[in-house]
């Protein structure tokens, strides 16, 4: 073995003198996909590293509780302070901001003491801005999208509540905006000084009591926390600590680096299938060399070391280069992403992003390169002279076909071991493998279909079809690599647009015009005579409304919960409850039944079913839930499917009445109207009931659809990295048969061929793989897109026949035009040379 390799070594160094041009699409192929990779690593450890470093000012302390309702007790705020701690307390809500011309909109309105910010600093616009009250008139600044519709200047006055505050100016820096960011609305911020004035605290209103500490230098923040819970207890408390800034930014970032890094890896792995091509092409370039080794005596080991060398030689200048452009494309994502990404990454070189990298690079080279080395060791000299004109269909050595299992195995096990949801990775690489087989399959039947029309007479259709089946035809390389960057952006696409049908042709047909919340149970009545009353108003219904954390199901701590991925959100912070005697309109049970409308026992709940699923649930389980600092166990009596695309009034949980309904509580109503008194219905109910606030569905719609847009084009810039793979290796395909294609025209030319006969003929060769390609493409991409949107995002999907036929018209244009191109570079040689050398 030792021999093989230092002989080999020796004819390799040697061969590489004279330069690697044929394998420049191999380099291509390899450093795309791994700068991919690398880019969407480092850019992931970059933004983490950022997060963590900036922890403290993003969570707005070294240790945040979080407590619904009411405020962390005093008896907490001592144990802390005890320990030289420095406290701020923060108080958030939504409320509706009024400007003096009428106009309104919904804000996240935040309530900061003298302390705050205890980290980083607040910045107003212009900057001797200041929340403090001029001649005791209270003060607001309102972040700018707010300012610009409501029209607001400096002085003006601002209604939030029952308060007249006057406009201080607009929010230019919110050093915590990543802990407490402004989800529904902008924000609008004030003193706490100020807050009793706008009468918005009620009791069971939406409110959270953030309270941050700022800890001696040397303080371990986790253990403080550990220490603070078990000294003053647990009243249903969230407690973060400084590397946990935003949890959900955490996971925002992982899923979204799991995504890209699997888009990283199909582009991988549709340039493997160029490093294959590009491999057995310069082996086949080789055959003389090659054949001259084996009548002198060279063993098949030397032959494999040999070029095995020589490949992983290039393999790692490959991937050296995607390595430095990977570096290269996370300065330009950072730049572009400025705005989206929570902190500015901190850029640096991240080992293991990178060794990740490369070992995908490394792990794909070796799994498409093997076999046509196994290959080239594999059949003998005069064979190897035979192949030069007609490919020798012959296998690897058994010890090949094993390593190449190995390295494919090893492959898919790198991507599943190293993914944020491992059995989605496992999914997605069946799926990469079954979408594989079905292009090869694909290119056979578009083989035995053009060798079994042999009986056209029209010479330019004739000899198309005939380069489709010829030995050693590019058919199968060609439909493969094209495809499989096509499906990718033909899914992608499809999963869009049918979000893109649920927001704008389904949604709001059966959307509410608004959400109103925070309406006290002594409102109620009132406000849905006022507002059925209203003209244009089709629908009005009103639910009692609670806030709940699930502490625990059948006894096992929401933490421990062995919950499915798609359900897992819902044991993460509060969700809503409600109570109900009867059940509501359109409720549909699907296991278990309702309690009697008199029913007075122990508390029961309706639950999810979907949830419940994922739980492990059934009926009869136990969900331990925290209202109001206060443990309450709801046995499960029936379970129900929710529609949730309808945006009505629905909760995971429905109680039934009782213990609930004496607690604290506020209500949500629904109001349906025509779009033309919308503005005058939220006018009429927002200044009769100043505490209430008013979401309109419209507007929220709109946001997303904004969103969906910018998501869109990130998903189809990320999948266009496949289809630029696929084009390399489509090109190396094409170039790879070049030499051949230009003999062929020679000969067709001499024997009188015109070059409009013969331009036909690869028109047609090349316009067939190219609709072949975006037929198959348009039916895989539409299966992954229904099994995503129908099991992942559990929606209706739609057929999109519009999409499907941009994707089939791009994939032939695409083809005709390279055809084109190797066609017309085949025609510019003069015969005479090359008749000559023959």
């Amino acid at each position: 073995m030792m021999d093989h390799i230092r002989l080999g070594a020796r004819l390799a160094r040697r061969e590489l003198r004279g330069g690697f041009r044929q394998l420049r699409i191999v380099l291509a192929c390899l450093a795309l996909g791994v700068a991919a990779i690398a880019a969407v690593g480092t850019l992931r450890a970059a933004t983490e590293a950022g997060l963590l470093a900036d922890g403290a000012r993003l969570l707005g302390g070294d240790v945040e509780v979080r407590v619904n309702y009411q405020p962390l007790p005093d008896a907490a705020l001592d144990w802390a302070r005890a320990r030289g701690a420095e406290a701020s307390r923060v108080v958030e809500m939504r409320a509706m901001a009024v400007a003096p011309s009428g106009e309104r909109s919904l804000v996240e309105l935040k309530a900061v003491d003298a302390a705050y910010p205890l980290y980083g600093t607040l910045r107003l616009d212009p900057p001797q801005a200041s929340l403090v009250p001029i001649d005791g008139r209270p003060r607001v600044a309102l972040e700018a999208s707010v300012v610009e519709r409501l029209g607001l200047t400096p002085g003006d006055m601002v209604r939030i509540g029952e308060a007249s505050l006057t406009f201080a100016g607009t929010i230019a820096q919110e050093p915590d905006r990543v802990a407490s960011p402004a989800v529904l609305g902008p924000r609008a911020l004030i003193l706490a000084e100020t807050l009793p004035a706008t009468a918005l605290i009620q009791p069971g209103s939406l409110i959270s009591y953030d309270t941050r500490f700022r800890l001696p230098p040397g303080t371990e923040v986790r253990r403080f926390g550990r220490e603070m819970q078990a000294a003053v207890g647990d009243g249903g408390w969230r407690v973060r600590t400084a590397d946990q800034a935003e949890p959900g930014v955490n996971r925002f970032m992982d899923r979204a680096a799991a995504f890209l890094v699997l888009a990283g890896f199909t582009a991988l792995l549709v340039g493997g299938i160029g490093v294959a091509t590009g491999v057995r092409a310069w082996l086949d370039a080789r055959g003389r060399t090659i054949a001259t080794l084996r009548c002198l005596g060279a063993p098949a080991g030397t032959i494999l070391a040999t070029y095995l060398i020589q490949v992983l030689v290039l393999s790692v200048i490959g991937i050296t280069i995607g390595l430095v452009a990977g570096f290269g494309l996370t300065w330009l994502a950072a730049q572009a992403l400025a705005g989206a990404l929570p902190v500015p990454p901190r850029l640096g070189v991240y080992p293991a992003p990178l060794a990740l990298a490369a070992l995908y690079g490394l792990l794909t080279a070796l799994t498409f390169s093997l076999w046509p080395l196994g290959r080239a060791q594999r059949i003998p000299g005069a064979a190897l002279f035979r192949d030069l004109i007609t490919a020798n269909p012959g296998w690897p050595s058994r010890g090949i076909l094993v390593a190449t299992g190995l390295s494919a195995f090893a492959l898919v096990a790198l991507v599943v071991g190293t993914a944020e949801q491992p059995r989605f990775a496992l999914g997605f690489c069946a799926g990469a493998a079954l979408t594989l087989l079905l292009f090869r399959l694909g290119a056979s039947g578009l083989m035995a279909f053009a060798r079994s029309l042999r009986g056209l007479r029209r010479p330019t259709i004739r000899l198309g079809l005939a380069n489709l089946h010829r030995p050693g035809a590019p058919t199968s390389t060609m439909l493969v690599a094209l495809g499989i960057g096509l499906t990718t952006l033909a899914a992608v696409a499809t999963i869009e647009g049918n979000l893109r049908a649920q927001l704008s042709d389904q949604l709001p047909q059966a959307a509410p015009s608004f959400f109103f919340i925070d309406i006290q149970s002594d409102q109620s009545e009132a406000f849905n005579t006022l507002a059925a009353a209203q003209p244009g108003v089709a629908e009005v219904r009103s639910v009692p409304s609670l806030r709940a954390r699930i502490v625990a199901v059948d006894g096992t701590p929401a933490d421990h919960v062995q919950a499915t991925e798609d359900t897992r959100w819902a044991l993460r912070g509060d969700r809503g409850l409600t109570y109900a005697a009867t059940p509501p309109d359109g409720t549909r049970l699907v296991a278990g039944q309702w309690w009697p409308a008199d029913y007075s026992g122990p508390p029961l709940v309706s639950f999810d079913a979907n949830l419940a699923a994922g739980w492990g649930m059934g009926i009869g389980s136990i969900v331990t839930v925290n209202v109001l600092g206060r443990d309450i166990d709801l046995r499960v009596a029936s379970l129900r499917e929710i529609q949730w695309r309808g945006l009505g009034i629905n909760y995971v949980m429905v109680a039934s009445p009782g213990l609930l309904a004496a607690a604290p509580h506020t209500h949500i109503a629904t109001v349906r109207s025509t779009e033309a008194v919308e503005t005058s219905v939220l006018r009429t109910l927002t200044d009769a009931f100043p505490n209430i606030s008013g979401i309109r569905v419209r507007d929220a719609l709109e946001a997303v659809a904004g969103l969906l847009t910018r998501v869109g084009v990130a998903l189809q810039a990320v999948s266009s990295v496949t289809l630029l793979a696929g084009m390399l290796v489509l090109a190396g395909a094409v170039a790879a048969g070049q030499r051949a294609r230009v003999r062929d025209a020679v000969v067709l030319k001499t024997i009188g061929a015109t070059r409009s006969q013969i331009r036909g003929a690869w028109l047609v060769e090349f316009g067939l793989l190219g609709l072949v390609a975006g037929l198959l493409a348009a039916a895989a991409g539409s299966a992954a897109s229904w099994a995503v949107v129908r099991y992942i995002m559990r929606a209706d999907w739609v057929f999109l026949p519009g999409t499907l036929a941009v994707t089939v018209l791009g994939c032939v244009l695409l083809t005709l035009a390279l055809g084109y191109i190797g066609t017309a570079l085949a025609l510019r040689v003069r015969p005479a040379p090359l008749l000559r050398n023959e």
